[in-house]
């Protein structure tokens, strides 16, 4: 079975951002990662609350699912930064995109695949 053709970074990027504008929400590009091939971090949050960072996770099936990763705890905000940094200093190709929008678990799970 032949592995899915996977659409160019910075075009799912754009897509991401102007799928969450048409749905009434904020994207910003906090990194911006390789242009083909860079992998894609979700910064989520609806009016600045409950942050979260999702990555797309390898399933069995073959595709691969937005997953939440981390969470943010309001005592200690540093920390999720401090983690999305080491992840950017250990892997500069990736994009962190920063999406505040209601429902942000609702909008992923509408992602394509």
């Amino acid at each position: 079975m032949s592995e899915p053709t996977r659409l160019p970074a910075h075009l799912e990027v754009s897509s991401l951002i102007r799928s969450a504008e048409a749905n009434g929400g904020i994207a910003t590009v906090l990194s911006k990662g390789e242009r083909d091939a860079g992998t894609i971090l979700l910064v989520t949050m609806y009016r600045g609350e409950n942050v979260r960072l999702f990555e797309r996770m390898p399933q069995l099936d073959g595709s691969r699912t937005f997953m939440a990763t981390k969470s943010q705890d309001p005592e200690k905000k540093h920390e999720f930064s401090e983690y999305l940094n080491r992840r950017s200093e250990q892997d500069p190709d990736i994009w962190v995109i920063e999406l505040d929008i209601d429902n942000p678990e609702r909008f992923i799970a509408l992602l394509p695949r």
